[in-house]
């Protein structure tokens, strides 16, 4: 009969436990690999996307400058852009980001200027998610103990894409054209799920009303989630912990004009629940005490009968969004981040 002395036992035991942790961690691990190669994937996707629309845009930019010559190379650009291989195109592309920084944009009109801005625009938001994706990924990939244990398998290591970044200039159309700025946003329902929205309007425009979700422009230095708090309390007057926040949930890249800029916005939804309450400013600023005329709960009908009654909602189709909102204010699980309009 074998036996096995304290001593023994101990060690196998021992044994057991780092054979199991190893184990642990390296499903963790290959589980979190998994996702950043979906997220690399899909951000490419969506630079894939926005590289397309640039080229139709450069199609229409095309047919509206005098010189042929000019004309045509871009268009013959675009087209190859558009049907390039995944190797070539960051060399295609930069030749079409040339050939579109010397456009005279005073012969084209102003919807076009601000079509280009839109898609020069998004091309450079989702280049920019697609490389912190690839950056995130690669700095799990090139562990050692990843790369010992080959837990990330066969999969293909993915790859940075760099292109020249352009401002469009917007003289043309009176606008002058801010940078990208990056603004955090909250999806603040209350207890019957409905969801907060401001009234305001452009003070270029008074007369013209829209709605939107709470929230602005991140300052310098300042993280998403302490932006979205500072935002909620100057708008609100509610103060709230930004560890309370869920999210993001949603990611948003609108091109729109505002003040006379011409404003290039990367929006990001968090959601967070309250009690419902009667907002009163904290500290509006000079621009949002010209801009923001009232606020009201809103359930999905509400939100219908903004929109047909002439006054916008943003983001888009907010009525269909609320329900994932309100799923996940409620969830404990890790959350993922979705394009909306």
């Amino acid at each position: 009969m074998i036996t096995f002395s304290a001593t023994t036992v101990l060690v196998l035991a021992l044994i057991a436990a780092v054979v199991l942790s190893i184990g642990v961690w390296a499903y963790s691990t290959a589980n979190r690999l998994d996702r950043l190669h979906v997220r690399s994937d899909q951000s490419w996707q969506a630079l894939d996307s926005a590289l397309a629309r640039r080229a139709v845009v450069a199609r229409a930019v095309a047919l509206a400058i005098a010189d042929a010559d000019q004309a045509k190379r871009l268009s013959a650009l675009a087209a190859h852009a558009e049907r390039a291989c995944r190797t070539d195109r960051e060399t295609v592309e930069n030749q079409l980001s040339g050939a579109l920084s010397v456009v005279d944009i005073g012969e084209l009109a102003p919807q076009l200027v601000a079509e280009l801005a839109d898609a020069e625009a998004r091309v450079l938001i989702a280049r920019r998610f697609h490389n912190d994706a690839v950056r995130d990924t690669l700095a799990l990939r090139t562990r050692r103990s990843v790369r010992l244990l080959h837990i990330a398998g066969t999969a293909p290591l993915p790859t940075y894409f760099e292109i020249t970044e352009r401002v469009t200039p917007a003289a043309s159309t009176g606008l002058e054209v801010d940078t990208v700025r990056t603004s955090a946003r909250i999806v603040l329902l209350d207890e019957n799920d409905r969801v907060l929205l401001m009234r305001g309007n452009d003070p270029a425009t008074p007369d013209i009303s829209f709605w939107f979700t709470i929230g602005g422009g991140v300052e310098p230095g300042e993280s998403l989630r302490a932006a979205a708090v500072r935002e909620l309390w100057e708008e609100t007057g509610y103060e709230a912990n930004p560890a309370t926040l869920r999210g993001p949930i949603w990611r948003r890249v609108a091109v729109f004009p505002f003040n006379r800029e011409l404003i290039r916005a990367e929006e990001l939804f968090y959601v967070l629940r309250v009690t419902a309450f009667d907002p009163k400013p904290g500290n509006f600023t000079t621009i949002e005490r010209r801009s923001i005329t009232g606020n009201q709960w809103c359930t999905p009908a509400d939100i219908i009968a903004l929109d047909q009654s002439g006054e916008t909602v943003y983001p888009y189709h907010l009525d269909e969004l609320l329900p994932a909102a309100i799923a996940a204010v409620a969830s404990e699980s890790e959350l993922e981040v979705a394009s909306i309009r």
